[in-house]
């Protein structure tokens, strides 16, 4: 990996295939633990982490385009818009009748730690020097 792109790429790779870890095996519990209940809030919490992540990441992706204003910009936009649909969410579910608080909970941790994880690991891994795009002018001729 070369450049923030491919980092942010891997990123969102990376996310998927947890996703789908945590969606079969916090699915399988929560359905041992409370019944279709508990596979439904653990479906929901594991798609919540997951579309949060994701935001980041695609914000990211955007973000490496701008000025280091518009930048922050959409960075700082997209967490406003993250919060905002979080609260607008757990409003939304806090009284269905399908959701078990206990798995639901469970599964956003869960999920949002290894999100955490992943991001950090591939950031470590991604080798990204601090001028990734930069070109230098050509050397001067006698």
């Amino acid at each position: 990996m070369n450049d923030a792109r491919s980092i942010f790429v891997q990123v969102l790779r990376y996310t998927a295939v947890l996703a789908l870890v945590i969606a079969v095996v916090g699915g399988g519990a929560g359905y041992l633990a409370a019944g279709t209940d508990g596979l439904y809030s653990a479906l929901l919490g594991t798609a919540l982490a997951v579309l949060f992540a994701g935001i980041t990441a695609a914000s990211m992706l955007v973000a490496i385009r701008f000025e280091l204003a518009a930048f922050f910009g959409i960075v700082m936009g997209a967490w406003l818009l993250k919060l905002v649909i979080f609260i607008v969410l757990l409003v939304l579910v806090r009284d269905q009748p399908f959701v078990d608080d206990v798995v639901l909970f469970l599964s956003l941790v869960v999920s949002i730690i290894g999100t955490l994880a992943i991001d950090a690991l591939v950031v470590v891994r991604g080798r990204l020097s601090h001028v990734s795009d930069a070109s230098l002018p050509p050397a001067p001729r006698d």
